[in-house]
């Protein structure tokens, strides 16, 4: 079997107002972050682990964030095209396993949530998808809640031509 890693890092500063995108859903808090599409840095750390294993270069080279068809687009939408040309490849991902750094909002009661919306987007099993979260203990801009970043890792492999 043929197996790849990749590895996705993303990081978006926070503004007062708009809805909080994480993990595919809005989680209540007084801050948004600013992006192009809906700021959803687990999905866009996710979406670059993916592309960076099936060596298809980066989120920003697919969905670039100058582009208007992606603007305020909902992540999930880039998710689910990530996919799309990692089947392209015959490859399928095995499991995801991300971690989201943030001061505030505590976000705990949300992981399971966030799992099976992108378990569901990807059509994959809630097991095989893990979201972690952390602070920096008020260090960096995460700990003065500046702003928010995530990292993902994939593993994928190479889907037999009968699957």
């Amino acid at each position: 079997m043929n197996f790849r890693i990749g590895y996705g890092y993303d990081v978006h500063a926070f503004q007062e107002g708009g809805d909080f995108w994480l993990g595919g859903i809005i989680i209540p808090h007084s801050k948004s972050c600013v992006a192009h599409s809906d700021g959803d840095v687990l999905i866009h750390a996710i979406c670059d682990a993916i592309l960076g294993a099936a060596a298809l270069r980066d989120i920003g080279f697919h969905f670039p964030d100058n582009s208007a068809e992606f603007k305020n687009i909902d992540s999930k939408i880039l998710l689910k095209r990530t996919l799309e040309l990692l089947k392209e490849r015959h490859y399928k991902i095995s499991n995801i396993d991300s971690t989201i750094c943030l001061q505030q909002p505590k976000i705990k009661n949300y992981i399971p949530e966030m799992i099976n919306v992108l378990a569901d987007v990807l059509d994959l099993d809630v097991d095989q998808v893990s979201v972690k979260a952390t602070t920096t203990e008020k260090l960096g801009f995460e700990g003065r809640e500046e702003g928010i970043s995530a990292s993902a890792i994939v593993l994928i492999y190479k889907n037999k031509a009968n699957d």
